[in-house]
């Protein structure tokens, strides 16, 4: 993409937005706007229409969860949303990945890492790895009868999705995907990209949420698979 990436910080801290800024800015990324709370950042993406959105979680007035979901409503052109917390299994950062947001970094990123997240998420990837995913929905996932309701069939799927969904939710990048399954790199990527859009999903991050909370995978089932593709 030529044009500039267009960022918007909503963080209750001054001092956290300031830093951010001066680190995107250095970079050439444009921060088009910031925001001290939910319902700033809500109005602030309407207006300034960015392409990412850095979202705290914790704010006054509306929280980054509830501004995570008033923004991602599923009208076109909607930004990215990377959730920022200072805990790596905050349970907030589980719904709001639930609700549509694109990942999640700690608040003592490095600076490349926080610019290469936003370039990232607005090629429409998710930031966080499958492994990383799991370790927060096998947390916080909370299993019940009517839990696979919460999102649609997997029946639409063809037994070889169905295959996919399950080992990329235990971890595996596309690479290995096409490792494990004997096919190109290209069809792993074809395969994934039916799935979401057959599911509705935004990403790899919610069809990992997906696989948990609908029964597809279970929390702690081929735990083998963390240790080649977790990621700290």
């Amino acid at each position: 993409m030529t044009e500039p990436l267009r960022v918007l910080l909503a963080d209750d801290q001054t001092l956290v937005r300031t830093g951010f800024r001066m680190i995107l800015s250095a970079d050439g990324v444009d921060v088009v706007a910031e925001a001290a709370n939910g319902a700033e950042a809500v109005e602030a993406v309407r207006r300034s229409r960015p392409d990412v959105v850095l979202m705290d979680v914790r704010m006054p007035e509306m929280d980054g969860l509830e501004a995570t979901r008033r923004i991602l409503t599923g009208a076109p052109g909607e930004p990215r949303v990377i959730i920022l917390t200072t805990f790596d299994l905050d349970r907030y950062v589980y719904a709001a990945l639930s609700a549509g947001a694109s990942g999640f970094l700690l608040k003592d990123v490095t600076p490349e890492h926080l610019t290469a997240a936003v370039r990232t998420v607005r090629t429409g990837d998710a930031l966080l790895a499958p492994a990383i995913t799991r370790r927060i929905v096998q947390r916080f996932t909370q299993r019940g009868s009517d839990t696979a309701a919460l999102h649609r069939s997997l029946a639409s799927l063809t037994p070889r999705e169905l295959e996919v969904l399950g080992l990329l939710a235990r971890g595996l990048s596309n690479a290995e995907l096409a490792t494990r399954l004997h096919l190109a790199e290209a069809t792993v990527k074809t395969h994934v990209a039916r799935i979401l859009a057959k599911l509705g999903l935004r990403d790899r991050v919610q069809a990992v949420i997906v696989a948990y909370e609908t029964g597809l995978v279970s929390a702690g089932a081929h735990a083998s698979a963390q240790q080649t593709t977790e990621q700290t």
